[in-house]
């Protein structure tokens, strides 16, 4: 194992080539035929993925939106035979404290995009300085735009990465994590594999090896459960697709920009809190920013990698006792529900909140909400 390359700076910058290749094929897109009504109930409708399609290539200013990630500090990090994508923001106020986040899939280090500011300097958004945190959002190996090596089995040693990306890259002896989805998974790991490093963690989701069947369950606790198979019934073909054969689904969806925005559009319309109505929750612009930087890295195949590591909707069932503090936060369009009984069966809860508002991709969806919570937890355990 070779100690981690310095950080070395980046800034992102999409070949103008690429982004006239991206209109022309946008330009260029063969439509399908209606299944039926035009509506969601057969994937995402005709009429909403043609509309956000013609702004991606017609309206939509990318420059604007990479100038604005470029202000945030970006950097490449070498660990062995993987290269990551960080955002560092080093945070203002008297004691910060290190915070790992983690996005899941559909998504990008953009999830985060709206919190770093209040997250990093709380007093210029009105907040307390004590609040403040150093924050680091590795992408995930093979997303945009870190490069994941070729060659299977990446997914598990996630955590252990970011384990050397905090104290040996970053230089932080101990440090907090958060995330949602996979990145609850990811999260979730640092917390049970590696409490030596980790002060506390703050999830979106939970996991544990107690099953339907268990007789000890409640009945809270086992509807949680049976909503999770429910769920994973009616909306998870996505994910045995890319589990089982994800190389087939790659090319189509590495070819039509089309095809890809539909393939992640549906996802934030069915996991939000929008109530079905997709703008409800998102902006066309918090919409196309992550399928653009999927598209520029080429990077849809190999954000396949922790299902298809896995083999299975990824989950996070085989992890040991989480006893570092855990906050959990639990927003009412991110299904199912976390429920408290079953999250202390395997975690050292601390706090345990129901949010108002909010769903899979908070932090983008309700930043105000985000960041509130998380404030809030890591308050009682810094």
């Amino acid at each position: 194992m070779a100690a981690p390359s310095r950080p070395e700076p980046y800034r992102i910058a999409v070949p103008e080539e690429v982004l006239a290749d991206l209109r022309r094929r946008l330009e260029a897109t063969r439509w399908p035929d209606p299944i039926g009504p035009d509506d969601w109930t057969a994937g995402a409708p005709l009429r909403t993925v043609r509309a956000l399609a013609e702004h991606w290539g017609n309206g939509f200013d990318w420059r604007g939106q990479e100038a604005a990630l470029n202000r945030w500090p970006q950097f490449r990090v070498r660990l062995d035979d993987y290269d990551l994508h960080v955002l560092h923001v080093r945070g203002t106020g008297p004691d910060t404290l290190p915070l790992v986040l983690t996005h899941g899939w559909p998504s990008s280090f953009f999830e985060f995009s709206k919190v770093l500011g209040p997250l990093t300097d709380p007093a210029a958004y009105g907040g307390d300085p004590a609040d403040a945190f150093d924050v680091v959002v590795p992408s995930v190996p093979g997303y945009p735009f870190s490069r994941v090596p070729d060659r299977t089995g990446t997914w598990p040693e996630v955590p252990g990465l970011w384990r050397r990306l905090m104290t040996d890259a970053l230089g932080y002896p101990r440090f907090a994590a958060a995330g949602g989805d996979i990145g609850a998974i990811v999260t979730t790991a640092l917390g049970a594999q590696h409490a030596d490093v980790v002060t506390a963690i703050q999830v979106q989701a939970v996991f544990g090896s107690t099953a339907l069947g268990d007789p000890t369950l409640a009945d809270d606790e086992r509807r949680f459960l049976e909503e999770r198979v429910a769920w994973a019934q009616d909306e998870g073909a996505y994910a045995h697709q890319q589990a089982t054969r994800p190389r087939t689904l790659a090319y189509g969806l590495s070819d039509s920009p089309a095809g890809l925005l539909a393939w992640i559009v549906e996802k934030f319309r069915a996991w939000s809190d929008g109530g079905g109505d997709l703008l409800r929750s998102f902006t066309p612009e918090d919409l196309l920013v992550t399928p653009t930087l999927y598209w520029a890295a080429n990077s849809i195949g190999a954000s396949f990698r922790p299902y298809a590591d896995t083999g299975e909707i990824v989950a996070g069932s085989s992890l040991p006792y989480v006893s570092v503090p855990v906050g959990v936060a639990a927003y009412p369009g991110d299904r199912p529900v976390p429920v408290r009984a079953y999250a202390e069966r395997h975690y050292n809860v601390q706090r345990f909140t129901v949010l108002p508002r909010g769903g899979h991709f908070a932090a983008l969806e309700v930043p105000d909400v985000w960041i509130s919570e998380t404030r809030a937890f890591f308050r009682q355990v810094r």
